[in-house]
C-alpha cells in the first residue's frame, strides 16, 4: 500500500511539471521534446500507482501506447473526429513527428532503467522482498 502512494505522489509531481511546461514554457526544446520524454514517465508512474507489483513488459506497453497515439497523428484524428476542445487536442496531438518517437524511446529507456535498477534496489534488501 505504501508503494502505491509513493508512485502516485511521483505521478502527481511529474504531471505538475508537464502542466508547467505546457503552460509556461514556449521554447523549441523543453516543451516539444523533454515534455514528450516526461509524458511516457508520467504514464509509467500512473500505472505503477494503480498496480505497484512489477507488471511484465510495462515499459514496452507504455512505449507502444505512445507510438499508437503518435501514429493517430499521421491521419489528423482530432480533425477527423471534429474535436475542438484545446486540452483534448493537446493530449492527443495534432501532428506526427519522428522526433517525438525518439523522445518516447528516451522516456521508455528511463522507465526501463528505473525498473531494472532503482526499483529493484528499493524493493529488495538482502535478497528479501519487502
Amino acid at each position: 500500500m505504501k508503494k502505491k502512494w509513493i508512485y502516485f505522489i511521483v505521478f502527481l509531481i511529474l504531471l505538475a511539471v508537464e502542466f508547467f511546461i505546457g503552460i509556461f514554457v514556449h521554447d523549441r526544446f523543453i516543451r516539444p521534446y523533454v515534455g514528450d520524454v516526461i509524458v511516457v514517465i508520467v504514464l509509467y508512474f500512473l500505472i505503477r500507482s494503480i498496480s505497484p507489483e512489477k507488471p511484465a513488459f510495462l515499459c514496452l506497453w507504455i512505449f507502444l501506447f505512445a507510438v499508437f497515439v503518435e501514429a493517430t497523428q499521421v491521419f489528423p484524428l482530432v480533425d477527423l473526429l471534429g474535436i475542438k476542445n484545446r486540452f483534448i487536442r493537446v493530449v492527443m496531438g495534432t501532428s506526427f513527428s519522428w522526433k517525438d518517437m525518439i523522445a518516447y524511446i528516451a522516456g521508455s529507456v528511463v522507465n526501463l532503467i528505473m525498473d531494472l535498477r532503482i526499483f529493484k534496489e528499493v524493493t529488495t534488501r538482502g535478497g528479501k522482498k519487502e
